[in-house]
């Protein structure tokens, strides 16, 4: 029966196939096309250079020093004065002392006047260090300063001064005409705080200037012609000096605006 069933075909019969197993030749035709893709795939892959290697991001983490955000504001807090001295001398010193100088130089003039006013004494008490009183004066008197110049500084500890001020004053009572008072010297301590600002430490300590002894000027006559033509000029010739280059320094008695004759120096060729 086997044999009957064999049948011998001159082609082969593809319409029967087709109708029969079309969907077989559709699950071939997926299969051939991804197997295509993947070729291509793997070949571009090949064709690229190998990517730089990345750290792994765990491991970076877990290497990295544990942050503490207390550490910088601990620090800072708990040395202010430190931080502010060392700012302190980080300044150019003579900037530091021309501050100290113009301090007491302005204490001095607050510290001698006396008008009577408010506004004089709320300066003085803005100057003068807390707890020390202000000055007392009799009723009627009047102090005014007409100069003050620094004599002398002396660092006396770190951003700590001495400062010797020349004061020279005229004083009236009542109604009565004011009277030039001796210079005087007011030695005056100025510290620097901790902002940088100068602060009278003390009330001065008040005692008279060293008295100088003059210096020596040796004066000879000018040539008569000379001395005409300053004379014209100027007013009466003491004498004068001659100088190295030929020049000469005459002392001549020049009037001023207020009419006060004073020895001055007129330099002539």
């Amino acid at each position: 029966m086997d044999e009957e069933r064999q049948e011998v075909y001159e082609r082969i019969p593809w319409e029967t196939l087709e109708k029969q197993g079309g969907d077989r030749q559709w699950l071939v035709v997926a299969v051939a096309g991804a197997v295509a893709v993947g070729a291509l795939a793997y070949s571009f892959t090949k064709s690229q250079p190998a990517p730089a290697s990345v750290p792994n991001p765990v491991a970076a983490a877990v290497t990295d020093p544990p942050v503490t955000m207390a550490i910088a504001p601990v620090t800072t807090l708990q040395t202010p004065l430190v931080m502010a001295e060392a700012d302190l001398y980080a300044i150019d010193p003579e900037r530091i002392i021309d501050q100290a100088k113009a301090l007491a130089e302005w204490f001095a003039v607050e510290y001698f006047a006396v008008d009577g006013s408010d506004q004089s004494q709320a300066t003085l008490g803005s100057l003068m260090p807390s707890g020390v009183p202000l000055p007392e004066a009799p009723a009627g008197t009047q102090v005014f300063v007409d100069w003050v110049g620094v004599q002398s500084v002396t660092e006396t500890a770190p951003l700590a001064y001495d400062i010797e001020v020349l004061v020279r004053s005229l004083m009236a009572q009542g109604d009565g005409d004011f009277v030039r008072q001796p210079t005087r010297v007011a030695t005056i301590g100025v510290v620097i705080g901790d902002d940088g600002l100068p602060r009278v430490a003390r009330p001065p300590a008040i005692t008279t200037p060293t008295a100088l002894s003059p210096m020596t000027m040796t004066l000879t006559p000018l040539p008569v012609t000379l001395q005409e033509q300053v004379e014209s000029a100027y007013g009466l010739v003491v004498g004068g000096e001659q100088l190295e280059d030929g020049r000469w320094r005459v002392v001549a008695m020049v009037e001023g605006i207020d009419g006060v004759r004073r020895p001055t120096i007129i330099t002539v060729p």
